[in-house]
């Protein structure tokens, strides 16, 4: 079968390797499609705790193809999702019940190998059912579930304004599950128009149209626009970018919380006056990923609490891999790609 190999960061290729099979207690999956996510360009530079020779890719729907030793809870054909993050159970973390803090997290994908390639397994205990929903949603189960987890980590308070930074795949998926979470007005700020646009046709309430190399008119406007002139009682810093991230603080409201949400590298950093955090007593969250979301992201795929349309707007095979890369990082028309193997 085909697949996508690194041996090392940015040094990869298209290979023909062994069909694996599924052993006792796993399932084999034929891949139908997997989401390229900008934490695969992070991987793909060798960042994110990458682990190579890697076969990359954390985004998966595909259809039961082998059923292992044992296994009960699937039927051959049944659509199908991965889970593609395992705790170790083991550690100080995993024994609190603080499974997304372990401290041996292993993510299919990062450091394990993951899912573009035309056959994957995985253990019963990591695959989720998604038959029924159309393939094109379920793709999007892995990052509806990180947004799940946002959405866990910040406790909204009802009737909070929030203010969305990003309109990227997994911030406009975060922005519609603050708005049914309680939040009583969510604004999604972005670079890109035709993204604004893509998140007032998915129900957001407003949008403001920014640009990256403006602070200070970007603080301005986004002031602007919160509720009374007054900011957010949420920012949520959903691009990564560290310019950005420097906004947050300064847009949100005495007692409001700043949540980090967004991939950076590294090593940048994001600068904010302590004593104002002190002083307004602001609260900054971070949202890494997920690990026990799955299952209420796919009951709010299913409910249309979260809805996918329009965001997928470029398709590739596995041969074109480098084109899906490129694509994701250069191409203003891109929002979210997908690979079909």
């Amino acid at each position: 079968m085909k697949a996508v190999v690194y041996d090392a960061p940015r040094q990869y290729a298209v290979r023909e390797i062994p069909q694996p099979e599924a052993g006792a207690g796993e399932v084999r999956i034929k891949v139908r499609q997997v989401g390229v996510c900008g934490t695969d360009l992070h991987i793909h530079a060798g960042d994110f705790n990458a682990v190579f020779p890697l076969i990359p890719g954390h985004e998966l729907v595909g259809v039961v193809d082998q059923l292992g030793a044992g296994v009960t809870r699937f039927v051959l054909g049944e659509q199908v999702t991965v889970n593609p993050n395992v705790h170790c159970g083991l550690c100080d973390y995993c024994r609190a019940g603080r499974l997304i803090l372990c401290e041996n997290l292993k993510g299919y994908g990062s450091n394990f190998p993951g899912f573009f390639a035309e056959y994957v397994t995985a253990p019963e205990t990591l695959v989720f059912s998604v038959e029924g929903l159309p393939a094109d949603t379920a793709v999007f189960t892995e990052p509806a579930a990180c947004a799940m987890h946002g959405l866990e980590t910040l406790a909204l308070r009802p009737g909070s304004s929030v203010l969305v930074l990003g309109a990227g795949p997994t911030g406009l998926l975060l922005a519609q599950l603050i708005a049914s979470g309680g939040a009583s007005s969510v604004t999604v700020a972005a670079p890109s128009q035709f993204k604004l646009d893509t998140a007032i046709e998915l129900g957001i309430d407003n949008t403001v149209l920014i640009n990256r190399d403006d602070a200070e008119g970007n603080l301005a406007a986004l002031r602007q626009a919160s509720p009374g002139g007054a900011g957010y009682d949420v920012v949520v810093e959903a691009t990564g970018s560290p310019a950005i991230g420097e906004l947050c603080v300064p847009l949100t409201r005495n007692g409001g919380t700043v949540l980090v949400y967004g991939v950076t590298r590294a090593e940048e950093i994001v600068s904010f006056h302590p004593f104002d955090v002190f002083r307004r007593e602001i609260t900054i969250k971070g949202s890494f990923a997920e690990i026990t979301s799955f299952a209420a992201a796919i009951a709010a795929l299913r409910g249309g609490r979260v809805a996918t349309g329009g965001i997928i707007t470029h398709r590739f095979s596995l041969d074109d891999y480098a084109k899906a890369l490129d694509a994701l990082e250069h191409d203003p028309a891109v929002h979210k790609v997908v690979i079909v193997p």
